[in-house]
């Protein structure tokens, strides 16, 4: 038998294992048992766990040629699965879902490796993907071979069977498919500079890519209407918390890699404070850790679903893990969803500027090169966040860009019509108007008294946006855009 053929004849088997599996714990479906002794139901879930183990050594025999003992060890396998099913069917407070969990995760496996291999039929023309980060669609196998545990915990352990999960893939799959898509291009653009960072901490790369595609779809500059901001959209003070200050006017909650750096300490230290729990951990970050601490009190082994914790979440929170969750299992297996993320090759490279340009003339110059029909504005502003898009920058100055692009720039923003362009259409001049003149010169100073849970970006946003938090900044002296509540700001006149 090939090898094809026997992962086909696997595949059918646990098929039909799974169907005796179901039949065998739907006698258990709505009753109410007594508590088991502790002993009966530890036995049945080794049996489980040594079934998995077995059905596992039996695709790596088939993957060395070894059929014949491969047909051996998936018959045993096989047997211990529905011999334990059928009593877990019949021992009261055997937990069926625990068993439907692990069918769930091998029928995903498509060559039985959770961590890896390709499936023979899997596309593997891509450019391989180091350490350090050059980043390709390609690249989604070796992706695939980054880290997937956490803890001990499989990220399909959170997945299978999951009401709400699945109920997100749906959404990401559907309503926010371009979301999706937008988000994965525009995180292997910033890949060299985030994944290393999650990388040295022992995290996987998938949670990573699941938290910032529901935070902000990997826009470098995104700030929230509570004032979180950047990539991984932090609060000022958590931010702060973790090394993210001010440097020369610059928030570097807006740079890519000291967010990443933040980020993945925040999570590990919440995975400590919540015994490595994930769904605790992501409803920290999005509730917030002391909250989340007062509702699971010592008992950290608790279930994100539980009523007691789940009933007293926002309906934002509630929703935010299963949405980071399904955003992260896609990024590992979007085939089994018949998802296909495009090619991208992110490497990031440089250029010295021969001439003035601002990142918009850039932007107009490069146009759609490389099949990129939403142009590069967006990926120019993520690579080079401490740059206004509008000012120009003078010749000689160095800019990150996709390495891709290098050669672009030298044959259509140096010489030629482009940049020509690219420049009138920036310079142009839009007539302005005085307004009537009021009756009293109005005040160009307003005041403003800060309450508590305000920041500095929502202040300057509820005020019209007219000023920037630089400049609202400079006119308080105020240290790392901190405000209090109760202090008394000068903001700009927006009349």
């Amino acid at each position: 038998m090939s090898y094809r053929g026997a992962l086909r004849s696997f595949r059918l088997m646990l098929g039909v294992a799974a169907l005796v599996l179901l039949a065998a714990c739907a006698s258990t479906n709505g009753a109410v048992t007594p508590k088991p002794p502790a002993a009966s139901v530890t036995a049945l879930y080794g049996q489980l766990d040594q079934a998995s183990r077995s059905y596992e050594t039996a695709l790596q025999q088939t993957r060395a040629g070894d059929t014949q003992g491969a047909q051996k060890t998936l018959d045993t396998s096989l047997d211990q699965l529905r011999d334990a099913a059928a009593r877990c069917g019949a021992t009261p407070g055997c937990d069926s879902q625990r068993f439907f969990s692990v069918f769930d995760h091998l029928l995903r496996l498509k060559d039985g490796s959770f961590i890896g291999d390709q499936t023979p039929d899997e596309d593997t023309s891509g450019p391989s993907l180091p350490s350090t980060g050059q980043a390709g669609a390609g690249s989604l196998a070796e992706a695939q071979r980054s880290v997937t545990l956490l803890r001990g915990h499989q990220l399909s352990e959170l997945i299978a069977m999951n009401g709400p999960v699945k109920a997100a893939l749906e959404m990401w799959l559907t309503q926010w498919r371009g979301n999706l898509m937008d988000a994965y291009v525009n995180y292997q653009f910033l890949r060299q500079q985030m994944w290393p960072q999650y990388e040295g901490e022992g995290l996987p790369e998938a949670l990573l890519f699941g938290i910032m595609a529901k935070e902000s779809g990997g826009k470098v500059h995104a700030v929230s209407r509570s004032g979180a901001a950047g990539p991984l959209q932090f609060m000022y003070a958590t931010g702060l918390r973790f090394g993210l200050t001010d440097q020369d006017g610059f928030d570097t909650r807006f740079d890519p890699a000291e967010s990443a750096r933040a980020n993945a300490e925040y999570i590990n230290e919440q995975l400590k404070a919540f015994n490595d729990n994930l769904e605790l951990t992501l409803a920290a970050y999005n509730g917030g850790e002391g909250r989340m601490r007062r509702l699971v009190g010592d008992n950290t082994a608790v279930s994100f679903y539980d009523p007691r914790i789940y009933g007293q979440l926002s309906q934002e929170t509630r929703d935010y893990v299963p949405e980071v969750l399904a955003a992260a299992w896609l990024f590992l297996h979007p085939d089994s969803y018949n998802l296909r993320f495009p090619r991208v090759d992110g490497q990031q490279g440089n250029i010295t500027l021969k001439r003035s340009a601002s990142l918009s003339e850039l932007t107009v110059c490069l146009g759609s090169a490389n099949d990129m029909p939403q142009g590069w504005f967006r990926t120019l502003r993520n690579l080079n966040p401490r740059l206004d898009p509008q000012q120009q920058q003078p010749a000689g100055a160095t800019l990150r860009i996709p390495k891709s692009l290098e050669k672009v720039y030298a044959a259509r923003c140096v010489d030629g019509p482009w940049p020509i362009l690219a420049s009138d259409l920036h310079n142009a001049v839009v007539p302005v108007f005085p307004s009537p003149s009021p009756a009293s010169a109005p005040d160009p100073v307003v005041r403003y008294t800060v309450r508590r849970g305000d920041t500095l970006t929502g202040i300057v946003r509820k005020h019209g946006g007219c000023s920037s938090e630089g400049e609202v900044a400079r006119m308080n002296n105020l240290k790392f855009n901190h405000v209090k509540a109760g202090q008394v700001l000068k903001l700009p006149s927006c009349r």
